[in-house]
């Protein structure tokens, strides 16, 4: 039998209305839907959120900031459950300055379970048997008036994620790893955007580390141009012009319209005004000096160690092991970065551990006898009489 229609709700009224009847609710599933894929700078164009007997899909377009809404996300007595929370943490708070204080992630509820398939999609199928339709998943949410199935699409996102939590915390619990779970979530909440200096953001391009300096200023150039008509136009990037288009103008530095057309992928409808703009941009990245020609920040460096890699070499293999008998994801139990942290400290006592910042508490109950012992004796025998935790 299919679901009922979601309450669709655009007016103040109507969405107060309904956020003061969800009075004493202690959890609350939560989306959003925002329009990257089509506009420059993304926001929220949709909100739904499920309670277990409320369902809702408020349009923020018409009614500007649900308050509501907003102190019922920053209640620490309310769990607010997500999937995959990281970029709708962080548009709540660009467009809000809303935080959760009380996060469940699903995602990482289901990866912390060693769930290979922890999409949405999948998990709803492995635990519910529902498939989730796909045809709206790169729809533009901007756009009004939405049609009443990309409100059904955009409601299936929460209707499951409650009975979805009850699932996964209560095998978290089973394993022995609910801990876990909540000490990542914590430390989601405070997720938000970190804005660098927009004249940098050119070097974290993927491709920008194959060119040469000269390349680099002209691409620096390029995607300021590119940039700048998106923000107007208020459209992605890359329906403006690709990054690869602009890499490859940053090679070939052109220098006439014939040559910008013969790039490919340059867009044919540009007309003869961002087309003069395009080759100044190139000139520009020309005429900077040599002195001041763009250059990659240098890497931290560390003192010289010709067995820092034979340590960290050591440490995967415990980490290696150790994922294997919880059927965990090797990088979801330790990353490489959090390994090297180690292999850097070298720590020689279990409780030197609470220095390294980099580790989860965790992490450090499951690996740090086993590390401790690799980094000592030059070889980890996997003896688990070594390490406090047992798995579930």
């Amino acid at each position: 039998m299919p679901a009922p229609a979601p309450l669709y709700l655009d007016t103040p009224d109507g969405v107060d209305r309904f956020l003061g009847g969800l009075t004493g609710v202690q959890s609350l599933a939560l989306d959003t839907e925002g329009a990257s894929f089509h506009r420059f700078v993304d926001r929220i164009y949709l909100l739904q959120l499920s309670t277990v007997q409320h369902e809702a899909v408020i349009d923020p377009l018409p009614i500007g900031t649900p308050q509501k809404l907003g102190a019922l996300i920053e209640d620490p007595s309310v769990e607010v459950v997500l999937h995959d929370a990281d970029y709708d943490l962080r548009l709540l708070h660009q467009d809000y300055g809303w935080q959760v204080r009380n996060l469940f992630d699903t995602r990482v509820a289901a990866q912390l379970l060693g769930i290979r398939a922890f999409g949405l999609a999948a998990l709803l199928e492995q635990f519910f048997n529902v498939k989730l339709d796909k045809k709206h998943q790169r729809a533009d949410w901007s756009m009004r008036p939405l049609t009443a199935d990309m409100l059904d699409y955009a409601a299936q996102d929460t209707r499951h994620l409650l009975g979805l939590r009850d699932r996964l915390r209560r095998d978290l619990e089973k394993k022995g790893r609910w801990h876990w779970a909540k000490e990542e979530f914590a430390r989601a909440e405070g997720t938000r955007w970190e804005h660098d200096a927009n004249d940098q953001a050119f070097l974290r391009l993927k491709g920008a580390r194959d060119l040469t300096r000269r390349e680099l200023a002209r691409l620096r150039e390029l995607v300021q141009w590119r940039d700048a008509i998106a923000a107007e136009l208020d459209r992605a990037t890359f329906r403006v012009a690709s990054n690869e288009v602009l890499l490859d103008l940053s090679r070939t530095s052109p220098t006439t319209r014939d040559a910008l057309f013969a790039t490919k992928g340059f867009p044919r409808g540009m007309n003869d005004t961002r087309v003069q703009e395009a080759l100044a941009a190139v000139a520009r990245g020309n005429a900077v000096p040599d002195g001041e020609l763009p250059r990659f920040p240098k890497s931290a460096r560390w003192d010289k160690d010709p067995e820092f890699d034979d340590r960290v070499s050591r440490l995967k293999s415990v980490r290696d092991r150790v994922a294997g008998e919880l059927d965990l994801d090797p990088g979801v139990l330790c990353s490489r970065d959090r390994m090297e942290a180690v292999a850097r400290k070298k720590p020689r006592h279990v409780d030197e551990f609470e220095t390294i910042t980099e580790l989860r508490r965790w992490q450090v109950e499951v690996l740090a006898p086993s590390f401790v012992k690799a980094l000592n004796n030059g070889t980890d025998k996997g003896a688990d009489h070594d390490s406090p935790y047992k798995p579930g």
